[in-house]
């Protein structure tokens, strides 16, 4: 029997992969075998591209891939090919992208792309029904007339091709050297302010997703008007079912304008975005909302989600026996049965038991409502509910450890102990970069992937670039010479194996990538920041700490290919290194004995959150960073490469620092 009539996915490490191995479907994973099967055979290729965590994947395997009769008709026509889009996002972007070309609709999970055997996409679509309804025909009918399609349409399906390849090639930015200036940055933060709801926070109508990209441009945007767009989302949001008010965390978005019902599953990368902005609003505000939320998340993460080893896992599913949402929602006499008195008093007020259910008119999914309790009753009433839920079916955890997510996590993590004084927390954020030290990190050379002791797939641009903004974070949260060095060789990397250094910007994959239909380069973010936009913004902040040229330059050339997008709230991460940019950062260096330096750090950190690098004497410095040793601390004051002369008195630094106050 050829391989590709027979299900290879058992030898795959991810868990969303493995979901799928005892299906009757003739699955292979996307390699050189099953690529070479198609080219043989004449088949055109079924790609399914889903992820563990995901919902309707799970309905479409249940009716369909689960299913003999469905499964004989794919493994007849197809040479059926199954990808996790969080292993393999290059795939992703690049059928996402074919998806809404060919069909002018977003796209989404699962996604369902029929190809010809040289990997080039002539239909899809999302999920399909085992029968027709929602508006969507049967999935075995679909596959019978996609291939008798293929079979009688070969010169269509040709040309259709080069016009998408042609399309394709057009969405590739084509700026230009011109001068950068400020005007995008008021331009998208108009149109972020004119797109808010002003009542219940976020922007524009249900559903409703976080957006942490946006949220931190305008928290940066320095402006009142601003700030309390961003403080009053983070506030709603808090409040709202979205955050899960007895176990912490984020769920992925909300289905209603209100932020009251999620879609129940829980991605590492939404949490570690969401914290560092928690902890900021409460720096900036002292407000208790703010503070639960980073306190209740960080303790998720390290909890639920960071693994024996170091690392942190990538999500949890929104199901759990008895559906979706199950593990989570509540009937209001189970409260009941499980508070004392004073406790239920509390939880009926702050959790609107009061009121008909919320979840499906049949339960209450909990969401935090502005009434007064009693915080310790209420605390309390969270005690108990969590344990009792954690005698419930768990929803499922994919435990892959990602590269890019976990740099973002340790990001989160170190920000947030920084602005929040919590050692743990960084403690939890050095194991998590030690594990990709010593697993990801190889020869030089850095992977995307680990599951049960084997790191696979070759790194794309968002691993280096959350990396390298990562290992700044960490810089900040405490000098660590090692940390810079790995700082240094990421940057490099950026730069030697992704950067178009015709153009400018870099490319997702890097040179030495398998070849595919389509390059991307994007700067638009989505759930997570855009690479260019982080890559830019921690190259300009490399650059200025080190004097290093190449650093500023690659910075300065991403921003100009992509000039033409930049005025768009959703090129946000990339407004963050245009504002940096147009006005280089204050970076505050302090050098003297431990103690004392980590004492003028943490004073300076609750008064002020911009770049500081506490370096006690001793520590070995590059060039750049070389400054004194004394017996006293020393500030400078630096603006890129250019600094003050030294502060030995922290009232005086508050002065050079805020000289209206």
């Amino acid at each position: 029997m050829p391989d590709f009539l027979s299900n290879r996915l058992a030898g795959e490490t991810s868990p969303y992969l493995q979901q799928h191995k005892d299906n009757p479907v003739a699955w292979q994973p996307w390699d050189d075998a099953a690529l070479s099967a198609a080219r043989a055979s004449g088949r055109p290729i079924l790609l399914s591209i889903g992820y563990a965590a995901c919902h309707w994947c799970h309905v479409m395997a249940h009716e369909s891939f689960e299913d003999e009769a469905t499964a004989a008709v794919m493994n007849e026509l197809f040479v059926n090919i199954k990808v996790d889009r969080e292993e393999r996002p290059d795939l992703d972007q690049i059928y996402q992208s074919a998806h809404q070309l060919l069909t002018g609709k977003s796209g989404g999970w699962p996604l369902t792309m029929f190809l010809t055997p040289a990997g080039e996409p002539f239909f899809g679509g999302t999920y399909f029904p085992e029968s027709q309804r929602y508006n969507l025909p049967a999935f075995v009918d679909v596959c019978r007339r996609v291939d008798d399609f293929y079979r009688t349409h070969r010169d269509e399906i040709g040309k259709q091709n080069e016009s998408l390849r042609a399309a394709l090639e057009q969405t590739l930015p084509h700026g230009g050297e011109g001068e950068l200036s400020a005007v995008p940055l008021d331009a998208a933060r108009a149109a972020l302010l004119q797109s808010l709801d002003r009542e219940r926070g976020g922007f524009g109508d249900a559903p409703k997703f976080p957006q942490p990209a946006m949220l931190s441009f305008l928290l940066a945007c320095g402006d009142e008007e601003a700030n309390d767009a961003a403080l009053l989302t983070l506030t709603r949001m808090a409040e709202g079912g979205v955050f899960d008010q007895i176990g912490g965390g984020f769920f992925r978005y909300s289905v209603d304008a209100r932020w009251e019902i999620p879609h129940f599953e829980k991605m590492l990368y939404d949490n570690a975005l969401l914290l560092p902005l928690y902890a900021e609003a409460w720096r900036r505000t002292r407000q208790a909302s703010y503070r639960r939320a980073v306190v209740a998340t960080s303790a998720w993460l390290m909890h639920e989600m960071q693994s024996p080893a170091g690392g942190y896992y990538s999500s949890l599913d929104a199901d759990s026996e008895g559906g979706e949402g199950a593990h989570y929602v509540w009937q209001r006499d189970e409260i009941g049965a499980l508070l004392a008195p004073p406790e239920w008093a509390a939880a009926a007020a702050a959790w609107e038991l009061d009121r008909p259910p919320n979840f499906e008119n049949r339960a209450w999914h909990l969401h935090r409502t502005p009434a007064p309790v009693h915080e310790e009753d209420l605390e309390a009433a969270c005690d108990k509910l969590l344990q009792a839920r954690g005698r419930r079916p768990r929803p499922g955890r994919d435990e892959k450890i990602l590269t890019a997510w976990n740099a973002l996590a340790i990001a989160g993590m170190a920000r947030a102990a920084r602005l929040c004084e919590r050692p743990a927390w960084l403690a939890s954020a050095r194991r998590a970069l030690e594990f990709l030290r010593v697993n990801l990190w190889c020869d030089g050379r850095l992977l995307a992937s680990w599951k049960d002791g084997r790191a696979t797939l070759p790194a794309y641009l968002d691993d280096h670039a959350f990396l390298l903004a990562a290992l700044l974070e960490m810089l900040q949260a405490g000098y660590r010479p090692g940390d810079l060095d790995w700082a240094i060789e990421t940057a490099d990397a950026l730069l030697e194996r992704f950067e178009d250094k015709t153009a400018g910007g870099f490319y997702f994959t890097a040179h030495d990538h398998e070849s595919l239909i389509h390059r991307p380069k994007s700067g638009y973010d989505s759930a997570m920041p855009a690479g260019n936009g982080v890559a830019a913004m921690a190259l300009l902040r490399l650059g200025h700490l080190l004097g290093e040229p190449r650093y500023l330059d690659a910075a300065r050339r991403t921003l100009a290919i992509f000039a033409s997008q930049l005025a768009h709230p959703a090129s946000a991460s990339l407004l963050g290194a245009l504002a940096e940019h147009m006005s280089p950062p204050t970076t505050v260096l302090l050098r003297g004995p431990l103690a004392e330096v980590e004492q003028w750090r943490l004073r300076l950190t609750r008064e002020w959150s911009g770049l500081a690098l506490a370096l006690p004497n001793g520590v070995p410095l590059p060039p750049a960073l070389a400054k004194p040793e004394s017996a006293r601390v020393n500030a400078w004051v630096c603006s890129g490469v250019n600094c003050l002369p030294p502060v030995g008195d922290f009232d005086e630094l508050m002065r050079v620092m805020f000289p209206a106050r």
